[in-house]
């Protein structure tokens, strides 16, 4: 196997990783905690994207590296590859980056840590359903398109790794 092939796989596996991610939190993680009064919903988010702020290592590898490795892949890819084959590993890296990544960056990490800032100890009722509602369509909206995209490209690149 050649390094094209060896950082494609690299992609698909790390790409899927994220895409896991993304999916349990749209079907597990935020259906589960929808049912959680404001305080506690607020509360059981900020206790779990602590986890993922203060840079847990293998997810900080799993995502940067997801990134990181299609973007090897697509560069590596512009030489090796063409046509069909050349259009689905831009198609892929393109939306991964540009909804996937950026996406996270620009919408959701920064309702994150609006989130985060909240002391749900010493807040109303209505301040903290004020600030739920601020939160939980906007970021379940964005990781749906997210879980979507990601899936999507992970699907791409293993129709591409299995034409190699």
């Amino acid at each position: 196997m050649g390094l094209f092939q060896t950082v494609l796989v690299v992609s698909v596996f790390l790409c899927s990783l994220v895409a896991g991610f993304l999916f349990s939190y749209a079907v597990v993680v935020m259906p589960g905690i929808k049912q959680l009064n404001d305080r506690d919903f607020i509360r059981a988010f900020q206790v779990t994207d602590r986890i993922i702020q203060n840079n847990q290592p293998l997810f900080i590898l799993v995502w940067v590296g997801s990134a990181l490795s299609l973007i090897a892949s697509a560069i590596l890819g512009i030489w090796r590859l063409q046509g069909f084959d050349l259009l689905l590993l831009t198609s892929a890296a393109l939306a991964y980056i540009l909804v996937v990544q950026i996406s996270t960056i620009i919408i959701n990490l920064p309702l994150n840590n609006k989130l985060q800032s909240i002391d749900v100890g010493t807040m109303s009722e209505i301040d903290l359903k004020a600030a739920r509602n601020e939160f939980e369509s906007r970021w379940n909206t964005s990781n749906n398109v997210r879980t979507i995209v990601s899936c999507s490209v992970s699907a791409l690149l293993i129709i591409l790794l299995l034409r190699q």
